[in-house]
């Protein structure tokens, strides 16, 4: 059952060298395998409790509209702050239902924040509603 499988995000880039800049230098993460396998250049990361990612080489171009990925945190504000520190650039939101503070939004208990990598993918890192009451 799928229930049971493993999941991986796969997102898109042009320019793999700039993207693997990016996710070590702002982000801290090194890719555990690389190269030309079958039909694209990839990039393929692990991170905590097994949960992988994969940046492949792709002549399309993500719309940064919507979250591609996520990030679950135990303190956004920290997170936040240490990325900021990294040089990465939250998005700020003001409209009706979304608003940020600080690059940070509130929502049914959980706190969200949102920023793009280098290839223009959306990226979320999320305290959950659990953590964030404990807070």
């Amino acid at each position: 059952m799928l229930k049971n499988a493993r999941v991986n995000a796969s997102l898109p880039a042009k320019d793999l060298a700039q993207a693997k800049a990016f996710y070590a230098e702002k982000l801290g993460l090194t890719p555990v395998r690389e190269g030309p396998e079958g039909l694209a250049s990839f990039l393929f990361y692990e991170v905590a409790a097994g949960d992988r990612f994969l940046i492949f080489q792709s002549r399309g171009t993500p719309s940064g509209q919507h979250t591609q990925m996520g990030f679950e945190v135990d303190d956004i504000a920290r997170e936040v702050k240490d990325l900021r520190a990294r040089g990465v650039v939250f998005e700020e939101y003001d409209s009706p239902g979304l608003k940020t503070v600080d690059g940070i939004a509130e929502g049914g208990g959980a706190k969200s924040a949102w920023f793009k990598d280098s290839e223009g993918n959306m990226i979320a890192i999320v305290q959950p509603a659990a953590v964030s009451a404990a807070r």
